[in-house]
């Protein structure tokens, strides 16, 4: 069996600004190790799948850099799209470049900026969801919850299908049909989802057959199975960047979420844990990098003193002291600084917002 796997690197990141810029997005930067998260995305991969199956999606203000980091892809593996339209044009794009390969190839689409601490957890969950996506379901991963989490969308458990996957040595894992997606929940209600044991995270991580995933496209979304009917004709000759050119910025900006998996009746789930996290703010960083005996991640000169469950990143080689205080994230990057409540760490793109509205493109 191959597996074509798909690193979708398109997003902005801007919930880590003042790290992140719009040249130097989220998964360009090394928030969850030494690597960043883009190269630590294809450095799990092996012996799953190889470089010469794996493609890129990214924009092209991040082609040269992607390419930089990751000079063991061909690079025509290094999908541009023109412009973001979020996800189901992106997975549509991607498929027709795998299905011109491999009509009926398997693909992994994965995003670029999670973090994965058990790799050999995760390529089985990938294994498993390709044995389903082989006959023609529509596999996703689901993460089971460790805490009434509130920022992640979730999975509602269906029938169970039969057992796949697991390596040498390994239990065999489940699968399920989904029942349905669910929205992001209050807490209430995600408090309710964790003792049900019902529910799943959703990881936004899909494994799917190429030909399985346009027909569904051109079924769930047809003006977006159109557009993307005019770029297949184009793949492979001269005609091909002007057509992409022309037509993916009219393509409807709608995740796959929305705009396919919701309307499917092929979706099944994978429920796995392989030390999942989204890595989604400034806040999520305890559960990824080292943290002192009070909860405190302390990086570069950074120093807290009678604090706890802090995050203070300092760089330039110019310390940064937090004194007495809980619960504050406080980012030097030396051309701007942030500090706001841990609680508000989602909150950081409004300061984006705010910035950009200023015109002050020099820090973003």
């Amino acid at each position: 069996m191959k597996i074509y796997p798909v690193i979708m690197a398109g997003g902005s990141g801007t919930r880590f600004w003042p790290l992140s810029r719009k040249d130097r997005p989220k998964q360009f930067l090394p928030l969850a190790g030494e690597a960043p998260l883009l190269a630590a995305t294809l450095a799990r991969l092996p012996p799953l799948a190889k470089a010469d199956r794996t493609y890129v999606v990214c924009g092209p203000q991040h082609a040269a850099a992607a390419r930089r980091m990751l000079p063991q892809l061909p690079k025509e593996h290094f999908i541009v799209e023109p412009c973001a339209r979020n996800t189901a044009p992106c997975v549509g794009l991607a498929a027709l470049h795998v299905a011109a390969r491999d009509p009926q190839g398997i693909m992994a689409m994965l995003p670029a900026d999670h973090h994965i601490a058990k790799p050999a957890a995760f390529r089985d969950a990938i294994a498993a969801g390709a044995q389903l996506a082989e006959r023609g379901a529509i596999a996703t991963i689901g993460i089971r919850p460790s805490r009434p989490e509130t920022g992640y969308g979730y999975l509602k458990l269906g029938p169970r299908l039969a057992a796949r996957g697991g390596g040498k040595g390994r239990a065999r894992l489940q699968a399920f049909k989904v029942e349905r997606f669910v929205e992001k929940p209050d807490a209430k209600t995600a408090a309710r989802y964790l003792a049900d044991g019902s529910y799943l995270w959703n990881s936004g991580i899909f494994v799917f057959r190429a030909d399985v995933i346009l027909e569904e496209i051109r079924r769930a979304m047809p003006v977006l199975g159109e557009q993307l009917a005019q770029i297949a004709a184009a793949l492979g000759t001269p005609a091909y960047a002007r057509t992409l050119k022309r037509v993916f910025p009219e393509c409807p900006s709608i995740s796959i979420d929305y705009g396919v998996m919701e309307k499917s009746d092929r979706i099944a789930v994978v429920p796995a844990d392989f030390g999942w996290s989204d890595v989604g703010s400034f806040a999520a960083l305890p559960d990824v990098r080292t943290t002192d005996a009070t909860g405190n991640v302390a990086e570069g000169d950074a120093l807290v003193i009678d604090g706890r469950n802090n995050v203070v990143i300092a760089t330039d080689g110019r310390p940064v002291a937090v004194i007495g205080i809980d619960d504050v994230v406080v980012v030097d990057a030396g051309d701007a600084i942030l500090v706001c409540r841990r609680d508000r760490a989602q909150d950081v793109r409004k300061a984006v917002e705010e910035l950009t509205r200023r015109g002050r493109d020099e820090v973003l």
